[in-house]
């Protein structure tokens, strides 16, 4: 039983930490990405496409080499911060969603030869995303973070209303990219790199 990952792997783990850094930041490279005051971020777009692609081993380890190299002090997550203080940030929870995002993801594709489950991959990821995230949210905003005033688990909810269906369409275009992208030939690439488990 194989269990680590052989170059060719940790190249693809690594290239889906670039587009998980360079989703995050996208308008900072695109302002005009920001539609009616929503930034249009990939983060959880790239986390979700490590799974679909990679599977839910080496996605979910990419993901966690994007968290570390971030709280390691690399400015990739989202307007360019970095640095261990980000684990007091509300917004840490939608980073650290990003590995079990990713791993069941994964584990949904690779069970999969449709279209139609990769899309449901997609969209559990997704889900788990928003619930891990904003649960974490909450939690900060209650505890240790100073919440704006008025604030309640309903207005949270509220809040995430806004980039939602922007999450729900890019979670389809990742569902049906990775697919295509199976289907055209990358499945036995990743197969040969992939640990059996």
């Amino acid at each position: 039983m194989q269990k680590t990952f052989n170059a060719y792997s940790l190249t693809l783990g690594g290239l889906f930490v670039a587009l998980t850094a360079i989703g995050a930041n996208l308008t900072s490279i695109a302002p005009f990405l920001v539609i009616g005051g929503v930034p249009i971020t990939l983060q959880t777009f790239f986390a979700v496409l490590a799974g679909l692609v990679l599977g839910r081993r080496l996605g979910a380890f990419s993901m966690f080499a994007y968290m570390m190299l971030g709280l390691a002090g690399a400015p990739i997550f989202a307007q360019f911060k970095g640095g261990a203080a980000f684990l007091l940030s509300p917004t840490f929870g939608f980073v650290l969603s990003f590995i079990l995002v990713a791993y069941v993801a994964g584990f949904i594709a690779e069970r999969s030869k449709g279209i139609p489950l990769y899309i449901t991959a997609s969209l559990a990821g997704m889900a788990i995303n928003y619930l891990f995230g904003t649960n974490w949210m909450y939690l900060a905003y209650v505890t240790w973070f100073d919440a704006p005033a008025g604030f309640s688990y309903q207005i949270l909810w509220t809040w995430m209303i806004v980039p939602l269906p922007k999450d729900i369409a890019l979670s389809i275009l990742a569902g049906v990219f990775a697919f295509r992208l199976q289907k055209h030939g990358f499945k036995r690439s990743v197969k040969l790199s992939r640990p059996e488990v």
